[in-house]
Formats: C-alpha cells, sequence, structure tokens
C-alpha cells in the first residue's frame, strides 16, 4: 500500500476525522498509485493518521474512510460498513406501509465515500462518485444483495461529479432483472409513482421526507404555489394538508406529465390543481407584474452551486427568486424555501433571504429551520455534509 505524506502542519484537519485530504495539502507519494487505491496517510514524521482511496485527478486527492489503524479497509471492511448503515436504517424499513424508500448509504457520512444507495420499494439504486468506490463495485453489488435482497439494483452514475474524478458516467443494471419505468413507492403513507431510470438524482427527493410533512401542516385553506415542483410530492402533500388550491409550476413537460400522475393516485378528488410549465424566474415575475397573489409559496429549486467558482451567481439567483416570491405573496403569506447547494451554507443562504426580504419590503418571521432526514446522517466533522438547508417562514 502507498504512503502520501502530507506536508508540515497540514494534517490538522485529517486528524480531526474530516475526510478529505486536498491536493495541495500533499507533500510527495510513496510508490505508485492508482486512481481508486487504498493509500496510507502520514503526517510530516511519517506518523499514521488515517486510510483513504487516492485519486490524482481531482482536487479533493485522498478520500479518508480508516482512522484506526489496525483496521485495513479491505473487502470484510467495506462489506461491515456497509452492514452497519443498513442496519442503522432499520426503523425506516420495519414499516413499509408507510414509508419505503430510504437512503442506505450516504457517502462520507457512513465512512463510504462517493457511495450513495437508495431504497425503492423492492429496488436499490446505487451511486459511485468516486474512484475509490468505482473500484469496489462488484464488492458492493454483493453485499446489497446479501444485506436486503432487493428485486434489483440500478445504477446511476451518470452525474457531472463523476468527470471530476476522470470516470465515465455510466447507467444501467447492476444485478437483477431491469426495472420496470415507474415503481411505486410509499412515503409516511403517501404513494408515489418514481422514474429511477431516468429521474433527477436517483429518481426522488428523498431529503425532503420529512420537509413535506411539516410544510403541509401550514397548507388549510390556502392557495399555494409550487415552484420547482418536480413530480408533485410537495403538491400532493399540500393538497392532503387541505390546500384550497395548489398551482405546479415546473420546467420540464415529462415531470409535470408523472406529477399529474402522483396528483391523481393521492388526491383524485382534487379539481383545484393547476399546471404551469416554464422557468420559474420568469413565471414569478410575470405572476408579480400581473397582481396574481398566493397564500403560500414553495421553493425548492436544483443545485445553483456546482463549484465554488458558482458560489456568487448561486448567492445572487437565491436572493433573486424569493425577491420574487415574497412579492407574490400575501400579507402573513408562508415561504417554504430551500437551498440543495453544499457550497451555500445556512448563514449565506439566510443572508440571501434578509437581503430579499429587505428589497421586498417585507419582514420575514422564521417559524422552522430545516434540513435532510435522519437517514441523512451528518458528522460533525464534515459539515459539508449538510447540503439541504431551509427556512419555513412567515412573510409580513
Amino acid at each position: 500500500m502507498a504512503d502520501i505524506i502530507l506536508k508540515k502542519e497540514r494534517d490538522k484537519t485529517a486528524r480531526r476525522y474530516h475526510p478529505w485530504v486536498y491536493s495541495g495539502a500533499i507533500d510527495k507519494v510513496v510508490d505508485p498509485v492508482e486512481a481508486g487505491d487504498t493509500v496510507t496517510v502520514r503526517d510530516s514524521r511519517k506518523e499514521f493518521i488515517a486510510y483513504g482511496f487516492y485519486n490524482p485527478r481531482s482536487q479533493i486527492a485522498v478520500r479518508l474512510t480508516e482512522w484506526n489503524e489496525k483496521l485495513l479497509p479491505d473487502d470484510r471492511w467495506w462489506y461491515e460498513k456497509i452492514r452497519q448503515a443498513v442496519a442503522n436504517r432499520q426503523r425506516y424499513v420495519t414499516a413499509p406501509d408507510m414509508t419505503d424508500a430510504v437512503r442506505m448509504v450516504f457517502s462520507e457520512a457512513d465512512f463510504l465515500p462517493g457511495l450513495i444507495v437508495d431504497k425503492y420499494a423492492d429496488y436499490l439504486v446505487v451511486q459511485f462518485l468516486t474512484a475509490g468506490a468505482e473500484k469496489m463495485k462488484p464488492l458492493v453489488a454483493a453485499s446489497l444483495n446479501e444485506l436486503i435482497h432487493p428485486a434489483g439494483i440500478y445504477e446511476r452514475s451518470d452525474v457531472d461529479v463523476r468527470l471530476i474524478e476522470g470516470l465515465d458516467k455510466n447507467k444501467g443494471v447492476l444485478s437483477g432483472p431491469e426495472p420496470p419505468d415507474k415503481v411505486l413507492i410509499r412515503e409516511n403513507g403517501l404513494p408515489f409513482m418514481v422514474d429511477i431510470k431516468n429521474g433527477h438524482k436517483t429518481g426522488f427527493y428523498l431529503d425532503q421526507r420529512d420537509n413535506r410533512r411539516l410544510v403541509s401542516a401550514y397548507a388549510a385553506k390556502r392557495e399555494i404555489l409550487d415552484c420547482f415542483a418536480y413530480t408533485g410530492a410537495f403538491s400532493s402533500y399540500l393538497l392532503k394538508g387541505g390546500a384550497k388550491t395548489v398551482t405546479l409550476l415546473e420546467a420540464s413537460s415529462e415531470c409535470l406529465h408523472l406529477a399529474r400522475e402522483n396528483i391523481a393516485l393521492n388526491c383524485p378528488e382534487k379539481t383545484t390543481v393547476d399546471f404551469l410549465e416554464g422557468d420559474a424566474f420568469d413565471r414569478l415575475r410575470y405572476l408579480c407584474e400581473t397582481g396574481r397573489r398566493f397564500d403560500m409559496v414553495v421553493l425548492d429549486p436544483p443545485k445553483f452551486a456546482v463549484t465554488p467558482g458558482h458560489l456568487k451567481k448561486a448567492l445572487a439567483a437565491y436572493k433573486d427568486i424569493n425577491l420574487q416570491a415574497m412579492k407574490i405573496l400575501s400579507p402573513g403569506g408562508i415561504l417554504a424555501t430551500f437551498s440543495c447547494s453544499g457550497l451555500v451554507s445556512e448563514e449565506s443562504f439566510q443572508l440571501a433571504l434578509f437581503w430579499a426580504a429587505t428589497d421586498a419590503r417585507r419582514q420575514v418571521q422564521y417559524l422552522h429551520l430545516l434540513t435532510h432526514p435522519a437517514d441523512h446522517p451528518v458528522l460533525a466533522s464534515f459539515p459539508e455534509g449538510r447540503y439541504l438547508k431551509g427556512c419555513l417562514c412567515r412573510v409580513v
């Protein structure tokens, strides 16, 4: 196993269990090593810090996995980490009639950097986002089959982050038969059709499970606009929560088609639902100009900041879209607004909301500060893992 020697005084974060070692912290690489190989990380005095896997193509050169020198990250180690992650989600899968769509493995939070495993009813969807995780693909598939016994495992490694790792995008059956075009799941007792083969991320926003339920408690008798509605999950909860009307705004016609199916599944008797196709920024401005007002607005946009270079524009976009939303809210209206950009801190997101409120000449009262549920845990040593942040606000 090759050694990675860190520069003097560049070992502090690694010793504090932060799982990323940047290329600039490395003094030298001892012995030949290929992308994805397991390495030993040592300080400038050659003392052991941790094991991890190395990728010279990535700015994050080493992803640390194990800080106990006696526990080598071999095949058995990987199996045990996957087993522990699955066991930690057991409380979610004991009542499949209520919820059978759960994140089973969450990358660094489960000490398996780059591995995502989502369970959708009887199927698993996996992503291998790092060179180290990619090398373990056969072992991961075998372990998941043994531990969970899914009907099939489908790979969705078709994301841009793999290009940064020097990996090609990949998608297709990893184990078992080809899954159906749509998989029926349940979340908090509500049914949804999910496109695990072509949908966003792995098919469904599992990280919003708790937030959807909370936001729906404020829906009764309100006229609501659901922006970036995707396949209608928030809207279904809002209608179940007693909303007077719900308008879904989504740029993708394919997503809106599936949203119609999910609304029909959950609220077949509802006729007070509108579907708008278009860009949320443009539509919000138009609604404001035409004097349309809502009692509640939900903003759940895609990631605006993919790299640090995008951060300034991302914050401007968060400020702008929340400004437009506040302008179309009736006095005392509710705004449920989110950011899934890991590079955007909670403080920066709230600052964007502050400036939006200032320009809209509104006051904002925070009712709840929101994040992802317990099947998306966050390590204290790795706050970057808390990518989803949200605010449920009253705008007065």
